[in-house]
């Protein structure tokens, strides 16, 4: 493994095994966070640059300036195959840290997708290119590449604390991450929880549209009297 005597950059993190990405990617990044405390979902800013763009990976963090992209294109260089790049670009959206030829580039390098606090811009190419980004939205003006910044360390993204070799999910709902050390012990209650959700569906076609936990959580609530029901 290479490593770099400047400590801002750390290579030395494990990622989330591809076994276990494998498997948690068949679940919706919805279930996902559920299972994990309803905890993990980025803000909404953060969304799709196509509503059918979807993803699974470890994250490899990334930590810049606003307006500056130059730790982008030194943790592409450093990326593995597989990896999703986890930006946090201070949710900055004055000019976009990618566009289409860093897009281009992370496909041909075998990346899951980007994941960027911050805006990107080329939306129609990347909309053509079909390679997972999810962002807060788009700029024309490019950025600098003049300021150090951190790869491999802890990053707020989306208002979610991400660390290198999470595990990180995106859909048309937006982003999930889950921590590495938590992620394969969530997968049996996500089957379980997609189970219980089919149930339940399956339950209000038939007619049976009535929440069995609402009067008791009202009365919890204090909205109705012990008693009482909706």
């Amino acid at each position: 493994m290479t490593t770099f005597k400047n400590p801002d950059i750390r290579l030395d993190f494990e990622r989330t095994p591809a076994s276990v990405i494998a498997t948690a990617a068949q679940f919706p990044s919805s279930i996902l966070a559920d299972v994990a405390g309803r905890r993990g979902g980025m803000h909404g800013r953060i969304a799709p640059v196509k509503s059918s763009m979807r993803f699974a990976g470890p994250a490899l963090t990334v930590e810049v300036r606003a307006g500056d992209n130059l730790m982008i294109h030194a943790a592409m260089a450093l990326a593995k195959p597989g990896d999703v790049l986890v930006i946090d670009g201070q949710a900055d959206q004055n000019c976009a840290l990618m566009g289409s030829i860093m897009i281009n580039a992370c496909k041909k390098l075998g990346l899951a997708a980007v994941v960027i606090d911050a805006a990107v811009r080329d939306s129609l190419e990347l909309d053509e290119l079909d390679f997972p980004v999810f962002a807060v939205g788009t700029n024309p003006n490019g950025p600098t590449k003049m300021v150090a910044g951190r790869i491999g360390h802890p990053v707020s993204c989306g208002d979610v604390v991400v660390h290198a070799g999470d595990f990180v999910c995106g859909d048309a709902d937006g982003v999930t991450v889950v921590e590495r050390e938590k992620i394969e012990g969530l997968l049996p209650l996500a089957v379980k929880k997609v189970e219980d959700e089919a149930k339940r569906i399956a339950q209000i076609k038939l007619g049976n549209t009535a929440s069995p936990w609402l009067n008791a959580a009202l009365v919890a609530a204090g909205a109705l009297q012990a008693g009482e029901t909706v």
